[in-house]
């Protein structure tokens, strides 16, 4: 069976995904520098199918490199086409994704997020590989405070982050448009909360972290305080930030969805938003954990945070109508199983 390269299969977004496509029986090949993440990701992984009495060993591989070594990357794709495993497919989740940090460093996110990128996209071509999901962000578009973001809005990114985002996806159209055998996805995600429901797989960046489930559970634990909570006058109903928060097993799924979708066509190139379609506050956030057992913990408002937005919400119908797929987790869930390695210890 042919080899589906994940990279940045490690990290947060990444690691879920390769649990629904090894629950579909694919090969993975697993690529990831370890910058933001830990290799540790691999073994949680093989944990959840042990506990299924599933053995994947076989199914699943991890390398540690820079996506930037094109020599190395290279041979890769050679010696997995010798083992009769060839790498017909790539995920491209690899790439630094934290806002602020780009905003105070953007010489680093242009050069690995592009630099990485130009090096797999050379190599996936040279080695005839010619399909591709790449991970995008919501933070491609101009914001807007009225409505739900469609995949026709104006794409007006306000940071570094977002920037490297459109301009891969500008690459990716010339590419496409240069040479018609190239099937092509961006999926802009909108805000991945959650976790798998075993609890073993939860988001644990390496980096600083802003992102307010990893803030909330270290609250949670008493590594911190407070949760910080940026702004309460924004321009909403409640004063704080609307996202559309979505399971991150509901985003794994949808790439399996978009997997399937472009193996149907000969040929395509496609920009998808992948939300839920409502918008939920910071607030209600909040009281959705606190209303899990009691879960308590204080937060405080601060002042707003570079790059954030008051309302981001993705319209979702594009996504509802070409993959066979729809988000089933609500924002209960989401909670909850973030919640569950705590609960049951």
């Amino acid at each position: 069976m042919d080899t589906i390269l994940i990279t940045g299969g490690s990290g947060y977004i990444g690691s879920h995904t390769c649990i629904s496509l090894l629950e579909e029986n694919y090969n993975v090949l697993i690529i990831d520098s370890l910058i933001n993440s830990f290799e540790n990701s691999i073994e949680k992984i093989k944990r959840i199918f042990y506990e299924k009495d599933k053995n994947i060993d076989n199914r699943i591989q991890f390398l540690k490199g820079d996506l930037r070594n094109k020599n190395w990357l290279d041979q890769i794709f050679i010696d997995y086409n010798k083992s009769h495993k060839s790498i017909k497919f790539v995920i491209h989740f690899a790439g630094l994704k934290s806002i602020y940090s780009s905003i105070k460093t953007p010489l680093e996110y242009w050069n690995m997020n592009i630099t990485s990128t130009l090096s797999l996209l050379e190599v996936m071509k040279k080695n005839e590989c010619f399909d591709l999901i790449f991970s995008s962000s919501a933070t491609v578009y101009k914001p807007i405070t009225s409505r739900l973001l469609k995949e026709t809005d104006v794409l007006e990114p306000t940071t570094p982050y977002g920037r490297t985002k459109l301009c891969i996806e500008k690459i990716l159209k010339d590419l496409y448009d240069s040479d018609r055998n190239w099937r092509i996805a961006n999926l802009r995600y909108f805000n991945p909360i959650g976790s798998h429901p075993s609890g073993h797989l939860l988001e644990n960046p390496k980096a600083m972290s802003s992102n307010l489930f990893p803030a909330i559970l270290k609250t949670i634990r008493g590594e911190q305080e407070k949760l910080l909570v940026f702004g309460k006058d924004w321009p909403t109903y409640d004063g704080t930030c609307v996202r559309d928060f979505i399971h991150v097993m509901d985003l794994a799924d949808a790439h399996l969805a978009t997997f399937h979708f472009l193996k149907k066509n000969s040929s395509k190139f496609v920009s998808i938003n992948i939300g839920t379609g409502r918008g939920k506050s910071i607030l209600e956030v909040i009281k959705t954990f606190q209303l899990i057992n009691d879960v308590q913990f204080d937060y405080e408002f601060v002042e707003k945070r570079l790059g954030d937005q008051p309302y981001l919400v993705a319209d979702n119908k594009l996504a509802l109508e070409l993959l066979d797929w729809e988000p089933r987790r609500n924002l209960f869930d989401m909670c909850h199983d973030t919640l569950k390695h705590l609960l049951n210890s």
